[in-house]
Formats: structure tokens, sequence, C-alpha cells
């Protein structure tokens, strides 16, 4: 009986094999650390640096007085250091955070001079929120937004779409560059606009502080906070190395109870303009 003869590719195919089994079974064993876990399916690419092609937005700020409103605050520093919006502060004669029914501390301003940032001082407040500055964002991620829309406790999350341009014309012009996400959801109730979010901390999932919650555009559904490169420098120096720790993680299921739970321990505080 006569078989058939082999190819010559599908001899040098069994060849190698076996001297890649061979191989193989002689290596010392090195087992390889844990792969890095998956980027979420929702999540794209890293987000890029500032250029001239970002999109822009435009806001009029307008020459009027300042007129008095509330916003939101959360702190960086358990020594006093709070970040709000500068538009919720600038122009009040007395800014101060609510600490309670009918109570609240006064606080001294500092504005960002290109940002619309500002610092609160107080003497002394709640430990600091995580900040992570510095860390990549990825297009599609999510944030969540814990503050007091609308003067009352409420949040939001949202998605990152891309870095825009904020064009302010009027009182404080300038352009600063932003980053755009579309809102994906918010508290049960919460309906119309989300005046008084202004300041509020924008959370990874992972609880720490990725920008600041800085405008909105309700008929596009997108929510404007600061992008790193004003962010950063904002609060460099003000926290110490032992108040950078990991935040609590944040879900979609619970990110209500841990909003609730960072103003109950007024590492989110609501900001106010008392009267003179």
């Amino acid at each position: 009986m006569q078989f058939p003869r082999l190819p010559d590719w599908a001899i040098y195919g069994a060849v190698a094999a076996v001297f890649l089994a061979v191989s193989l079974g002689r290596r010392e064993n090195a087992d390889a650390p844990p792969a890095s876990a998956p980027v979420s399916e929702a999540e794209g690419p890293l987000l890029g640096p500032i250029t001239p092609f970002d999109a822009a937005v435009t806001v009029d700020a307008g020459d009027a007085p300042f007129k008095p409103s509330s916003g939101t605050a959360f702190s960086i520093a358990g020594r006093g250091r709070w970040i709000t919006a500068r538009h919720v502060v600038e122009g009040c004669r007395k800014p101060a955070l609510v600490v309670g029914q009918g109570r609240a501390v006064a606080a001294d301003v500092r504005l960002a001079p290109r940002a619309d940032i500002a610092l609160l001082i107080t003497d002394g407040g709640p430990p600091a929120l995580p900040v992570a500055a510095e860390a990549p964002l990825r297009k599609g991620q999510r944030a969540f937004h814990p503050g007091f829309p609308q003067g009352r406790p409420g949040e939001v999350t949202s998605r990152l779409l891309g870095r825009e341009t904020l064009k302010v014309f009027g009182r404080g012009a300038r352009d600063e560059p932003v980053l755009a996400w579309a809102e994906v959801g918010r508290t049960n109730g919460l309906e119309g606009t989300l005046s008084g979010l202004s300041g509020a901390p924008a959370l990874d999932p992972e609880g720490r502080v990725v920008g600041v919650t800085i405008a909105e555009a309700p008929r596009r559904g997108r929510i404007y906070t600061t992008a790193p490169e004003t962010f950063g420098p904002a609060i460099r120096g003000e926290q110490t190395a032992g108040e950078d720790a990991r935040g609590q993680a944040v879900t979609t299921e619970d990110y209500g109870r841990v909003s609730n739970q960072l103003r109950r321990d007024l590492r989110v505080a609501q900001v106010v303009c008392l009267s003179v």
C-alpha cells in the first residue's frame, strides 16, 4: 500500500512544531503578572492635547453687576481649602459655605486669572477629596457631578466627549480650554437647569476629582468642566502628599448614595453669597 506524498509546506510545518514544543518544554517557568483590566467598551481613545482645531462654545458673561447666586464647592485640603467655579463668587463681597441649617462659614477668595476656578479659604475644613488632575482621560469615560443643582442636593452623571474652547465675552473675557461631557443621567425628579451645580467636582469612577463643573448647554445635553491644563495649576501646592489618596469607587448604581455621603461629610458643600 502506497501513501500519498505530503506537500513540502506540511513537512516543514510539522518539523517547526516539534522544535517549538521542545523549546517550550525546556524553558524556565516565568509566570507573567496579571494582565491590565480591559478598557470599558464605552471608553474610547486617550484624550489628546489642546489643539487650535478644538470646537468652540460661546458664553456671554455680560457686564452687569454681580447678582447673588449659589453654587457648589469641594474640599481639596483639610486645613480649609476649597474649589468652586469662579463665576459663582466673582464680585461677591461675602462668599460663604453652608455647613448646616441656617449656618454658613465665611470664606476668603482667590480667583484663577484665566480659568473659571476659584480657591476658597476657611479656618479648617473636612477631609479633602483626592485629586487626579494629571490622570489620563479617555473619550467615553464616565464622570459623576455631586452638588446642589437649583440650590438643592442632587447629582448628574456624564460621559466624556472631548475638548472644546470656551469663549467668554463680557466680564472676565477669555478663551479657556474645557472638557465637554454628554449628560447621561441625573437625580430622579431633577428637571430643567443645572444652575447651582457650578463648582461641583467631576469625579472619575475611582472617586478622584478630574475637573470642576463650570457650565451646561441644556439644549445640547452637555456639561462643561475645566481642562487638566487649567485645573492642575490652580490647585498646585494646596494638597499635601497624605491628602492625595484614593477615593471611594463610584458606579451608576450608587452615585446617588456616594454623593449624599460627600454632602453629609461637607466634603461637597453649597456656596452662597451673604448679603452685606
